[in-house]
């Protein structure tokens, strides 16, 4: 590399840009035939291929039901109406916006708990204190793929009588205590957007254990109807495209060796940047494992030598995409933060967290040469981490004149 990073003036480290991630793709000529299929029966949604990979990935996960979606946001909205929730859910606000806004398209109470500092997972302790009489149900969530204690919230839920639902959008090949999840809960719901392990493009997946609940829901992602015009329930179009799922049955056949990828990926991060000071990372609780859906470091600004957004742009002036998951946190951000002033709660680790987070490239389909070169970067950044302050505060000294 340079003698100086890109930032300083040197070349950057990689001449074209570095995604945040890639999704994995099989050749056209992998799937061309089932394609064609699809064109010639002229069955675009709900056909035979979502009905082989719904049995796929139910097989896969050993759940008795899955039922694919058009979005994991659609599933959570439909899950939450099936299970006619009313009252306040329990839920992180570290979170992507969906896991709230699903909530809030069911006009329901949201009730933000603090995440815990090491796993950024929901605390389960919080959540007991939390539930009241209003309370219906737990919505937690599996974060970067990395699972909650699901099995403390599954008999927390069965204690108090509420319903408990995992958005598990980032947690499709996540293992608790060495099982696949998709079976805990009343229902999980599984993201398969380009950015997640298995992708089918777009869609999502609910998996549930619960036969009345899967009827239920295969009726409500068609408005509601089984036959005819006459809805038996209030659903909506959230069904599955056939291409969809013609891509999500060739990537599930390489899932293992893609989730397998990602961690040996994620332990050269730890084994690379452990060294250098002021970085830290995710926990992995023993028996689990993460799908690695993103790779995150927090940045301790007085240790590294400067601030997560001033790495991330040093990082952008290298042609490497970074991302600030999630940053600022739901009850922050503006279409909820009206709702802040009634939780007493600061969320001291979410609020902490948000703002040291620094997401770095990561993918099924990443080479260890670009993770390597990733690391170099982030090492020359930090070394001369001095010069770019200064160089930065010299910027701002010459705008405020």
């Amino acid at each position: 590399m340079n003698n100086k990073p890109a930032i300083l003036g040197g070349k950057p480290i990689f001449d074209e840009l570095l995604s945040i991630t890639r999704p994995s793709l099989p050749e056209l000529e992998e799937i061309k035939s089932q394609l064609e299929d699809t064109f010639t029966s002229g069955i675009l949604t709900n056909g035979k291929y979502v009905v082989e990979f719904e049995q796929r990935c139910a097989e896969y996960l050993g759940v008795e039901n899955a039922i694919a979606v058009s979005s994991a946001t659609t599933g959570l909205i439909l899950v939450e109406k099936a299970l006619g929730l009313n009252g306040e859910v329990i839920m992180p606000s570290f979170t992507f916006t969906a896991t709230c806004l699903s909530l809030n398209w069911n006009n329901l109470e949201t009730i933000y708990i603090d995440c815990q500092p090491e796993t950024f997972t929901l605390n389960p302790i919080l959540v007991e204190k939390a539930i009241a009489a209003n309370t219906c149900a737990i919505l937690a969530v599996c974060i970067f793929g990395n699972p909650p204690d699901m099995e403390i919230l599954d008999n927390l839920a069965k204690d108090y009588r509420l319903k408990l639902i995992f958005d598990s959008a980032h947690g499709f090949g996540t293992k608790y205590k060495d099982r696949l999840i998709g079976g805990f809960g009343d229902a999980e719901v599984f993201s398969l957007t380009p950015t997640k392990p298995l992708t089918a493009g777009e869609g999502g997946l609910i998996t549930t254990n619960d036969k009345d609940l899967a009827q239920k829901l295969r009726l409500m992602r068609n408005y509601g109807v089984e036959s005819d015009y006459d809805c038996e329930l209030i659903g909506l179009n959230a069904r599955m495209l056939e291409f969809s799922a013609i891509l999500g049955l060739k990537n599930l056949s390489t899932i293992e060796e893609k989730i397998n990828h990602r961690n040996n990926l994620a332990q050269n991060y730890k084994t690379r940047l452990s060294k250098l000071p002021g970085i830290e990372f995710q926990e992995i609780n023993e028996g689990c494992r993460s799908t690695f859906k993103d790779f995150a470091i927090l940045i301790d600004e007085a240790a590294f030598g400067l601030n997560r957004n001033e790495l991330a742009l040093a990082l952008e002036k290298e042609n490497i995409q970074t991302r600030q998951y999630f940053s600022p946190p739901v009850h922050l951000q503006k279409a909820y933060r009206h709702f802040y002033p009634k939780y007493k709660e600061e969320l001291t680790n979410t609020l902490k967290i948000s703002s040291n987070i620094l997401c770095l490239p990561i993918s099924g389909e990443m080479k260890i040469e670009e993770l390597e070169k990733v690391c170099e970067a982030i090492y020359q950044i930090h070394r001369f981490s001095d010069e770019i302050r200064r160089k930065k505060l010299g910027e701002q000294l010459l705008v405020s004149r």
